[in-house]
């Protein structure tokens, strides 16, 4: 069992965890995620590893409350305990000194982005942050990401908070700004939609880009096969040779369809829990 020492509500949805995970702490590093289940029967579901701490021995996840298990997930208090806690997984980030970067981060992909712009930081890279998210409510770990970044350029979609638009438009600016060759490399991670502009964007300058991908996953050691996608003309497992793949080359429209395979059963999995009678009727008689 993994104790939740630390639980912080970053907004309605969005809560954040730390949990003792000392054996994973030991040998995580940037970019790399862990798979959990919170009980016996639970579903197993990756989530990436936000920030780690190896003398504490501590793991801290970010996550959203969109389904049934992350709503389970973000019931729990601390004190309260994970059944399975597995990692770290994935491929690390390539980490070097490249020059200029820049980290976009959207939504809670702010959090996977915050220990890679850190590392990059470390390995003497400018660092240039872009987070955004729908509205000002839905913000979170700006004052972090203003520790690891050189420059940090703030966004909402509604206008709510800093300004209004959405990363790409400031991906955008910042380019025309300082220039396309004297940009090295592109780090994007959040949405499918918000990673497949960023790259569309990119594409036209040159310049290369990164995404983390979050595809389905069931065990995440290459297994099953349920994480597979396209890259570059290639199948690849995003468990074990990603999650971190070129950008350009990533089928973001067979990304798509392959992570609304279960939506239906998602849907049935979120009324049967959110019917008070247990049994999924949906009235709750």
């Amino acid at each position: 069992m993994f104790r939740i020492l630390d639980k912080q509500v970053l907004s309605p949805v969005i809560k954040q965890m730390v949990i003792e995970a000392p054996l994973v702490a030991r040998k995580c590093q940037a970019g790399q995620f862990i798979i959990l289940r919170i009980h016996e029967e639970g579903e197993r579901i990756p989530l990436t590893i936000a920030d780690f701490d190896r003398e504490k021995g501590t793991i801290t996840l970010v996550f959203q409350e969109v389904g049934k298990t992350t709503i389970q997930l973000g019931s729990l208090e601390a004190g309260d305990s994970i059944r399975d806690f597995v990692g770290p997984l994935g491929t690390p980030s390539h980490i070097e000194k490249f020059g200029t970067v820049i980290c976009v981060g959207g939504g809670v992909g702010v959090a996977p982005v915050f220990p890679i712009a850190r590392a990059l930081k470390e390995a003497g890279n400018h660092v240039i942050g872009i987070m955004g998210s729908r509205t000002r409510e839905l913000m979170f770990w700006e004052d972090k990401m203003r520790e690891v970044c050189h420059e940090l350029f703030v966004t909402t979609d509604d206008g709510s908070y800093v300004r209004k638009g959405f990363v790409t438009d400031v991906l955008k600016e910042v380019i025309e700004e300082r220039g396309k060759d004297n940009i090295a490399m592109v780090l994007a991670i959040g949405p499918q939609p918000m990673m497949r502009a960023c790259c569309n964007l990119t594409r036209e300058y040159g310049i290369k880009t990164v995404v983390s991908l979050n595809s389905l996953m069931v065990d995440g050691t290459g297994m099953c096969g349920c994480c597979r996608v396209t890259v570059g003309g290639r199948t690849r497992f995003v468990c074990v040779d990603g999650p971190e793949f070129d950008g350009h080359e990533v089928d973001f429209a067979e990304l798509a369809r392959r992570s609304a395979t279960f939506r239906v059963e998602e849907q049935r999995a979120m009324e049967h829990h959110q019917c008070r009678c247990g049994q999924g009727c949906g009235g709750g008689r």
